[in-house]
């Protein structure tokens, strides 16, 4: 490893020891191996970094929920880097860090209220499907709203009860954005769009049943969509979001900020659309005090025009091209009955990284 590679990363780690309250650092429970042993622990609550008081109650109270709260954040975090995967920020993380992604969501940017918004999303949508798979004493499914059934079907299977998740991710997720600062206002504001997308989306999943699937029969249960549709809809969410302008007033209890959109010939955002109220950096050079890595290396696509091609993610330095052999199957063939046997070729592929 270079000197200059360790003094960045040296930064970095300096860097983001500072800004720890910028954004929730028991997200880090999603990179560790921690998290899957807290049902069966509940002392561990007090180890988990950065939980304030009614958190920490939440976990002891609800420990066998905890699980899912975890790996609802990790569904988040990998959601993030598959929707950023080809842009200057691709939703990096650093590991053996408890800020996870370092400075760069210290500030209250577009990618800030991606980031809160899929993770708060993440952990709605995790407790849901773990109460209707039945892995928790304390919730279930959901008996609520079904309503009567429709021509041609009836009520069967287990409903998913997204408002409970919505419900656990809400007390636990924003139990630290009680402040009266406009960050809390734009996390909650965030939060909450993220947890009402999956509100959105539920629909009716439905089987048949008969002969030979005649679907003579039909049951239906309320469930929630794929993950990777909330992570699309939140996306398009990012590239419109919002720029707001911080105000203050004063009442009853101090000095108060709040949110107002900054140019009122655009339309206002609603409850389901994500807000922001400082620029983001460029991304293009490693940054320390910004967080940002650079694009240096990155893999680009030569043939396209948008973000992910080689000239704007390597923003105009240029990129150098290697060839690169891969093993993959082929001359694949079905063989009755029932398997299916390939050869294995050889490839040559070129691939396109930025200088």
């Amino acid at each position: 490893m270079d000197l200059y590679l360790i003094g960045y990363l040296l930064c970095v780690w300096l860097s983001s020891s500072r800004v720890l309250g910028g954004y929730p650092i028991w997200w880090s429970l999603a990179l560790g191996q921690q998290y899957s042993s807290l049902g069966s622990q509940p002392l561990l609550c007090g180890s988990i970094p950065g939980l304030v008081a009614k958190q920490l109650r939440f976990c002891r109270n609800y420990i066998e929920i905890m699980p899912s709260v975890a790996e609802g954040v990790k569904l988040g975090i990998q959601e993030c880097q598959h929707q950023f995967r080809g842009r200057r920020w691709n939703c990096t993380t650093i590991k053996d860090n408890l800020a996870i992604f370092g400075p760069v969501l210290d500030k209250a940017t577009r990618e800030s209220a991606f980031v809160h918004a899929i993770a708060s999303a993440g952990v709605a949508f995790a407790v849901t499907r773990s109460c209707a798979e039945g892995t928790s004493t304390m919730c279930g499914c959901d008996s609520h709203h079904k309503g009567p059934p429709g021509e041609g079907w009836k009520w069967g299977g287990c409903s998913e009860d997204a408002e409970f998740g919505v419900l656990v991710s809400r007390e636990f997720a924003d139990a630290r954005e009680n402040r009266p600062d406009a960050r809390s206002a734009m996390n909650r504001h965030n939060n909450e769009a993220g947890r009402t997308t999956i509100l959105d989306h539920m629909h009716l999943r439905c089987k048949c049943h008969g002969l030979s699937g005649s679907c003579e029969v039909k049951t239906c249960w309320w469930a929630q969509p794929d993950f990777r549709t909330l992570g699309d809809y939140l996306k398009d969410k990012y590239d419109s979001a919002s720029e707001m302008v911080v105000e203050k007033h004063r009442e009853s209890r101090g000095w108060v900020e709040t949110l107002r959109v900054k140019y009122n010939f655009f339309k206002h955002p609603t409850e389901r659309d994500l807000v922001y109220y400082e620029g983001s950096p460029n991304f293009c050079e490693p940054n320390p005090e910004t967080g940002s890595f650079g694009t240096r290396d990155r893999i680009c696509n030569v043939s396209s025009h948008g973000i992910e091609g080689c000239d704007l993610l390597c923003c105009g330095r240029g990129h150098n091209t290697r060839t690169e052999k891969r093993k993959e199957k082929c001359h694949c063939i079905f063989h009755w009955c029932c398997y299916v046997s390939c050869q294995e070729c050889v490839r040559v592929y070129d691939v396109h990284t930025c200088k």
